[in-house]
């Protein structure tokens, strides 16, 4: 974590909680896998059980960037990926925008996360997301 990061969170309105990652998507990995076997051994059925790398929560804005690059590599857990990342911090720190003018930052940040593996997208402006989803679908998927 970079006190720069706190400095901007601030500025931006935004809360700041900073975690130390060893290895990013190694640490993200492991830590979903260990919920999964809670979950199934508590009887969750598998096909109810889907994976929230927590895009924004605890992580500096270049680990938003490399989660969203390397989110691919989540998919090995076998179970649908959800993601979040619209109007959050990073995309108003990339773009020097506050939260209500983060659409089209948030827009991109959905096809990415679409285009690198997510299944489900969290997201605040459903009508605007759900073409840009749509789009990012008929390249990605079919």
């Amino acid at each position: 974590s970079r006190p720069k990061d706190a400095v901007q969170e601030a500025q931006l309105g935004g809360r700041y909680v900073g975690v130390e990652y060893e290895e990013l998507m190694g640490d993200i990995a492991r830590e979903l896998r260990a919920s999964v076997d809670l979950a199934l051994a508590a009887g969750v059925a598998p096909e109810r059980i889907i994976v929230d790398p927590g895009i924004g929560f605890g992580k500096t804005v270049e680990q938003n960037l490399e989660l969203i690059r390397r989110l691919d590599e989540l998919t090995a857990l076998g179970y649908p990926l959800l993601v979040g990342p619209s109007r959050k911090s990073f995309v108003g720190y990339t773009l020097n925008l506050p939260p209500d003018q983060r659409v089209e930052g948030t827009a991109a940040a959905v096809a990415l996360c679409i285009a690198h593996g997510a299944d489900i997208v969290r997201v605040h402006d459903v009508g605007v997301m759900k073409r840009v989803a749509a789009l990012a679908d008929a390249v990605v998927r079919n």
